[in-house]
């Protein structure tokens, strides 16, 4: 009888706990400093919309030149699965060859188009990031392609090969 007493004790505790709480870091301005995640290249010298990406063990944002990028790090088995926060450029009302260094939001919330034909920072088809739906289908009515959020992107648009 006492060892069911302590385990249904250990199991109310248990129950208990609150859950961890990750503090989510704000979006960090563009700076000529930032290098690409994967090419290391100066990001700021890139066409089109970018992201950046924190770790939790990390206060430095990881650079992506281009959202695609941003969004196949996520995707990626080799890469670390501690994420505390995405940005990328909202792309309303940004031009595609100064897309902007703090017109950021959250990825997660964020409309897509893919398929439109604008190629992203190293040239790969790129999935163009929106602060509201409306602004994406406009984009997408305009452009071509079709409209996503972050977690109806199709993965194999992401990984697939541009070569």
């Amino acid at each position: 009888m006492n060892k069911l007493l302590i385990l249904l004790l250990l199991t109310l505790l248990t129950a208990c706990e609150k859950p961890r709480v990750v503090d989510v870091p704000p979006a960090e301005t563009l700076t000529r400093e930032a290098n690409g995640y994967y090419c290391l290249m100066t990001v700021v010298n890139h066409r089109g919309p970018k992201g950046q990406i924190f770790l939790t063990d990390k206060k430095q944002a990881l650079w992506f030149t281009s959202v695609r990028d941003a969004i196949a790090f996520t995707l990626s088995p080799e890469e670390p699965k501690n994420i505390a926060a995405i940005y990328v450029n909202d792309m309303s009302d940004a031009d595609w060859d100064n897309p902007g260094v703090d017109n950021w939001i959250d990825a997660h919330k964020a409309w897509y188009v893919i398929g439109s034909g604008h190629a992203g920072g190293m040239g790969a088809p790129e999935a163009v990031p929106f602060s509201t739906k409306q602004g994406a289908e406009s984009f997408a009515k305009k452009q071509g392609g079709a409209v996503y959020t972050f977690d109806t992107i199709p993965h194999d648009y992401i990984t697939a090969s541009t070569n």
